[in-house]
């Protein structure tokens, strides 16, 4: 019978993954934002709890006695670029890049929510513990997104109505 650990150990590496592509995705996107600074400000917010994070999981993997996977993070990290890079071809770059954060972030609090159960299965409280704080922080990032979302949409469709920048 697998032990539920070598689940928690693959998840958290995949979760580590994760939050080193957010981190690009959200660095490539929040370096070209000009017109929009509450999103911004809240994106630069964003990458910094998600570096903060990223080194959350990485402790934790190591105080299980395990690493992150190389080849996964290099691998998201370069998903997350070729997100970031695409937006700059599309005339519509801060609505598609809203829209793929919040996507992102509810992958993330689903990513989390199993991570708490694989943890408590686990027994192992510490861990349980970090990822139900990133879990919350995931959860307030959804919903600023969600709070935002419309008034971000009319926004663009203004400021593309009297042909200003509207992109980005």
């Amino acid at each position: 019978m697998p032990d539920p650990r070598d689940h928690l150990l693959s998840w958290l590496k995949d979760a580590h993954a994760a939050e080193e592509q957010a981190i690009t995705m959200l660095s490539n996107l929040e370096r070209r934002i000009e017109n929009y600074p509450e999103l911004k400000a809240r994106i630069e917010q964003h990458i910094d709890e998600t570096r903060r994070q990223s080194a959350r999981v990485e402790e934790c993997l190591k105080s299980l006695g395990s690493d992150t996977s190389m080849l996964k993070a290099v691998g998201t990290k370069l998903m997350g670029l070729g997100q970031g890079i695409s937006g700059i071809f599309t005339s519509d770059e801060i609505a598609k890049g809203v829209l793929a954060c919040y996507t992102f972030e509810h992958m993330e609090i689903a990513s989390y929510r199993m991570l708490v159960g694989a943890a408590k299965q686990a027994g192992e409280a510490e861990v349980q513990r970090v990822c139900e704080e990133i879990l919350e922080e995931e959860k307030a990032m959804a919903k600023w997104l969600e709070d935002h979302l419309e008034d971000l949409t009319q926004k663009f469709l203004a400021r593309e109505a009297t042909e200003a920048t509207a992109k980005h």
